[in-house]
Protein backbone atom coordinates (compact mmCIF):
# COMPACT_ATOMS: atom_id res chain seq x y z
CA UNK A 1 0.00 0.00 0.00
CA UNK A 2 1.36 3.39 -0.98
CA UNK A 3 1.12 5.79 1.98
CA UNK A 4 3.57 8.40 0.70
CA UNK A 5 0.78 10.53 -0.76
CA UNK A 6 -1.05 10.53 2.60
CA UNK A 7 2.15 11.23 4.52
CA UNK A 8 3.06 14.05 2.10
CA UNK A 9 -0.41 15.56 2.48
CA UNK A 10 -0.18 15.39 6.27
CA UNK A 11 3.23 17.08 6.14
CA UNK A 12 1.86 19.75 3.82
CA UNK A 13 -0.97 20.47 6.27
CA UNK A 14 1.43 20.54 9.22
CA UNK A 15 3.85 22.85 7.42
CA UNK A 16 0.89 25.01 6.35
CA UNK A 17 1.52 24.54 2.63
CA UNK A 18 -2.10 23.38 2.45
CA UNK A 19 -5.07 25.11 4.03
CA UNK A 20 -3.34 28.29 5.18
CA UNK A 21 -4.26 30.61 2.32
CA UNK A 22 -7.05 33.16 2.61
CA UNK A 23 -9.08 31.23 0.01
CA UNK A 24 -9.33 28.32 2.45
CA UNK A 25 -10.47 30.43 5.39
CA UNK A 26 -14.13 30.97 6.15
CA UNK A 27 -16.18 31.44 9.27
CA UNK A 28 -18.59 28.59 9.80
CA UNK A 29 -22.22 29.64 9.83
CA UNK A 30 -24.34 29.02 12.92
CA UNK A 31 -25.98 25.91 11.40
CA UNK A 32 -22.56 24.26 10.99
CA UNK A 33 -21.54 25.26 14.52
CA UNK A 34 -24.77 23.87 15.96
CA UNK A 35 -24.38 20.63 14.00
CA UNK A 36 -20.81 20.25 15.27
CA UNK A 37 -21.84 20.95 18.87
CA UNK A 38 -24.67 18.42 18.60
CA UNK A 39 -22.45 15.77 17.01
CA UNK A 40 -19.77 16.21 19.68
CA UNK A 41 -22.32 16.72 22.48
CA UNK A 42 -20.84 20.12 23.34
CA UNK A 43 -22.57 22.94 25.16
CA UNK A 44 -21.32 26.49 25.27
CA UNK A 45 -20.94 28.02 28.73
CA UNK A 46 -19.76 31.31 30.13
CA UNK A 47 -17.33 31.37 33.02
CA UNK A 48 -15.48 34.19 34.75
CA UNK A 49 -11.86 33.49 35.60
CA UNK A 50 -9.04 35.73 36.81
CA UNK A 51 -7.20 37.28 33.84
CA UNK A 52 -3.84 36.05 35.08
CA UNK A 53 -5.15 32.48 35.21
CA UNK A 54 -6.45 32.74 31.64
CA UNK A 55 -3.13 34.10 30.37
CA UNK A 56 -1.22 31.34 32.16
CA UNK A 57 -3.63 28.75 30.81
CA UNK A 58 -3.18 30.06 27.26
CA UNK A 59 0.59 29.84 27.72
CA UNK A 60 0.29 26.20 28.80
CA UNK A 61 -2.00 25.44 25.86
CA UNK A 62 0.42 27.10 23.43
CA UNK A 63 3.30 25.06 24.89
CA UNK A 64 1.35 21.86 24.21
CA UNK A 65 0.31 23.03 20.74
CA UNK A 66 -3.42 23.12 21.42
CA UNK A 67 -6.05 25.77 21.94
CA UNK A 68 -6.88 26.75 25.50
CA UNK A 69 -10.51 25.64 25.25
CA UNK A 70 -9.70 22.07 24.12
CA UNK A 71 -7.09 21.97 26.89
CA UNK A 72 -9.76 23.10 29.39
CA UNK A 73 -12.06 20.29 28.19
CA UNK A 74 -9.22 17.79 28.53
CA UNK A 75 -8.35 18.90 32.07
CA UNK A 76 -12.00 18.76 33.17
CA UNK A 77 -12.50 15.40 31.46
CA UNK A 78 -9.56 14.01 33.41
CA UNK A 79 -10.67 15.55 36.72
CA UNK A 80 -14.39 14.73 36.79
CA UNK A 81 -14.27 10.89 36.88
CA UNK A 82 -11.86 10.91 39.84
CA UNK A 83 -13.97 13.49 41.67
CA UNK A 84 -17.12 11.42 41.11
CA UNK A 85 -15.30 8.31 42.35
CA UNK A 86 -14.27 10.22 45.50
CA UNK A 87 -17.90 11.22 46.10
CA UNK A 88 -19.11 7.63 45.66
CA UNK A 89 -16.45 6.30 48.03
CA UNK A 90 -17.26 8.95 50.65
CA UNK A 91 -20.99 8.22 50.42
CA UNK A 92 -20.39 4.46 50.71
CA UNK A 93 -18.13 4.96 53.73
CA UNK A 94 -20.75 7.12 55.43
CA UNK A 95 -23.45 4.55 54.68
CA UNK A 96 -21.27 1.76 56.11
CA UNK A 97 -20.53 3.80 59.24
CA UNK A 98 -24.23 4.56 59.70
CA UNK A 99 -25.11 0.88 59.29
CA UNK A 100 -22.42 -0.15 61.79
CA UNK A 101 -23.58 2.46 64.30
CA UNK A 102 -27.21 1.42 64.00
CA UNK A 103 -26.21 -2.18 64.75
CA UNK A 104 -24.36 -1.11 67.92
CA UNK A 105 -27.17 0.97 69.39
CA UNK A 106 -30.13 -1.20 70.45
CA UNK A 107 -33.38 -0.03 68.99
CA UNK A 108 -35.92 1.16 71.55
CA UNK A 109 -39.47 -0.01 71.23
CA UNK A 110 -41.93 2.71 70.61
CA UNK A 111 -44.31 3.29 73.51
CA UNK A 112 -47.67 1.75 72.83
CA UNK A 113 -50.29 -0.45 74.32
CA UNK A 114 -49.04 -2.82 76.99
CA UNK A 115 -48.77 -6.42 75.91
CA UNK A 116 -51.21 -8.98 77.28
CA UNK A 117 -48.56 -10.43 79.59
CA UNK A 118 -47.74 -6.98 81.09
CA UNK A 119 -51.42 -6.27 81.60
CA UNK A 120 -51.83 -9.59 83.44
CA UNK A 121 -48.83 -8.84 85.71
CA UNK A 122 -50.13 -5.38 86.53
CA UNK A 123 -53.57 -6.78 87.38
CA UNK A 124 -52.13 -9.41 89.76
Amino acid sequence: MNTSKTENAAQAWDSRLLGASATHVAVADSAHEQALDKAMELQSISIRLPQQLIEQYKLIAHFHGVGYQPLMRDVLTRYVPDALQEIIQTQMKQAQETAATSRLIPKKKAPGKPTLRKAQKQAA
